[in-house]
């Protein structure tokens, strides 16, 4: 009786704290939700932020305020930060569409810049997204600029150059150390058109699914054509993963070639150069089906799910993103497994169109029609298998387990360029928020950082929300202390705690190994089956690097 009492105290507490947020922290289940912080960028302001799980703000990069975002950032294991953004005032560019970019920067914890590159010009501009590579070097997504004379030339169908430009899309890789471009694909390399038999690039497009079709166009032919807005790389097989949502499709291109192989058809790991290795989501881009075939619309946030690096995490190759306009009126995000094989290192077709036929895992807001987000927004695959999904357009992000409970909510808490209170209703398009990303408390970036939790972002919070629902163990300091530490055998815990205390072990990758119950202050904890490599042991927020030797 006195489980059921104390539960259902939390409920009314969570559905009381529910009905009065309407920004920040909705609602949580702590004992259900993956503990960590959430890195967020929020469009028409220049602030990127690492909240905790109830919304406080425990790191802040801050910029200039005539800056915007260009859209996304990312943390790095050393604890810095990529951001990539764009003036605030866009009245003299040449060259701007939703998500037009500029700069792309490396901040350190402390906000220095340690590096920046920036490309904005008559003729080129960065836009959307970024990949930091294993090696330091970042690949990004650039626009060029094609007159309509060169897009004629190329078998451009003239009534799709109604804005007399068009602007497919490049990859550039930069290198921060020789403070340079240093490879480089075009879309432009690899078209093939059936409108003007007199170009040198005609041909049928159904018999080759590895070029673009430059008179494949659903955006009524304005200049940004393809509108490119994710990017990511798959280290072991050296292959970048590109969205483009115009085509409702993504493609996966050779990383492996030279500047010069990415410009033809030859060269690469795949010899296939620049070509495009596998596409996938819409068949009738490259004549090969009906808008029946199609999977994706206008998708956004396309990316390798786990890490190419661990073998055994149970998703390795496998492609998630948030598909915006699946409906009429919601959106899902979902999750499919590319055919490759990696021995062959080519990709399955059947019938002239890539495999597979479906996805593995649809998506959905318990409600359909409250998740939906006609761009922007992304999918994050979190560590105890909950899925993480953020509508952009609406900037409301929550957790999702597999069987479709949502244990966290989240609205980002600004009105365009200003910080909303508790207690205002937002709309569509004030809090515009391209993504979210949840960082585990283990993550070696956090390793020796100020994480205390500070302020909220919104003004006149409700700060009662966590400290009603928490348990009280997350709200302590143990001084924890292992030791010795490297170790082979044994390990020793020591803490400052009475009462029973409950330690999670967890591998490199986030996921947990070990649950281990102690009383008194000290306990003996045996390590010798563990594979060699690093842990983590948490107990509340601390946590503890801890190496197992051979």
């Amino acid at each position: 009786m006195k489980i059921i009492f104390t539960t259902l105290v939390a409920f009314c507490l969570s559905f009381s704290a529910f009905t009065q947020n309407t920004v920040g922290l909705l609602s949580y289940e702590p004992w259900n939700s993956y503990d960590g912080y959430n890195l967020i960028f929020p469009h028409n302001q220049s602030t990127v932020f690492l909240i905790d799980n109830c919304g406080q703000k425990v790191h802040t990069w801050e910029d200039d305020a005539s800056f915007r975002p260009g859209n996304t950032a990312y943390l790095t294991e050393q604890g810095n930060v990529l951001i990539s953004k764009r003036n605030a005032d866009i009245s003299q560019d040449a060259i701007w569409a939703g998500g037009g970019g500029h700069f792309v920067e490396m901040k350190d914890w402390d906000n220095n810049v340690l590096w920046s590159f920036g490309l904005n010009t008559d003729t080129e501009r960065l836009h959307h997204d970024i990949e930091l590579l294993p090696n330091g070097n970042v690949i990004m997504i650039a626009w060029e600029v094609l007159t309509r004379e060169e897009a004629i030339d190329l078998g451009r169908d003239t009534n799709l150059i109604v804005q007399n430009q068009v602007w497919p899309d490049q990859i550039l890789e930069y290198d921060p150390n020789q403070d340079s471009i240093v490879w480089r694909w075009r879309a432009i390399d690899h078209l093939i058109q059936d409108f003007d038999s007199t170009k040198p690039n005609f041909g049928v497009v159904a018999d080759h699914p590895e070029k673009i079709n430059f008179n494949y166009d659903t955006s009524d032919g304005i200049a940004d054509w393809m509108h490119c807005n994710s990017i990511d790389f798959d280290p072991l097989n050296n292959h970048i993963l590109l969205s483009v949502p115009s085509f409702g499709e993504f493609w996966i291109i050779d990383h492996s070639t030279t500047t010069e192989e990415a410009a033809s058809s030859n060269g690469g790991f795949g010899n296939r150069g620049g070509d495009l290795l596998y596409r996938w989501g819409n068949p009738a881009a490259y004549d090969q089906g009906t808008e029946d075939d199609q999977l994706l619309f206008f998708q956004h946030d396309v990316h390798y799910i786990g890490d190419f690096l661990d073998p055994w995490h149970p998703m390795v190759g496998k492609i998630g993103f948030f598909n915006n306009r699946v409906g009429a009126d919601f959106s899902t995000a979902n999750i499919m497994t590319p055919a490759f094989d990696m021995y062959l290192n080519a990709f399955g077709i059947e019938n002239g169109k890539f495999l597979p036929e479906t996805t593995d895992i649809t998506i959905t807001h318990p409600v359909p029609q409250e998740l939906f987000s006609s761009g922007l927004s992304s999918l994050q695959v979190l560590n105890n298998d909950n899925y993480l999904i953020t509508s952009g357009r609406f900037g409301y992000s929550f957790e999702l387990t597999p069987d479709n409970r949502i244990v966290w909510e989240y609205k980002t808490p600004t009105m365009g360029q200003t910080i909303a209170s508790q207690g205002d209703v937002l709309s569509i398009n004030n809090n515009l928020t391209f993504r979210m990303d949840r960082y585990p408390l283990n993550f070696e970036g956090f390793e020796n950082r100020d994480l205390t939790p500070g302020d909220y972002i919104e003004l006149n919070p409700n700060e009662d929300f966590c400290l009603q629902i928490l348990p009280t163990d997350d709200l302590i300091t143990y001084d924890l202390k292992v030791y010795p530490n490297p170790a082979f055998d044994e390990l020793i815990l020591e803490w400052d705690a009475t009462g029973m205390m409950t330690f999670f072990l967890y591998d490199l990758y986030g996921r947990k190994i070990q649950t281990i119950e102690a009383t008194g202050g000290k306990k003996y904890m045996n390590i010798e089956n563990l594979n060699p490599g690093v842990y983590f042991l948490n107990a509340g927020k601390e946590s503890v690097k801890i190496i197992k030797t051979k």
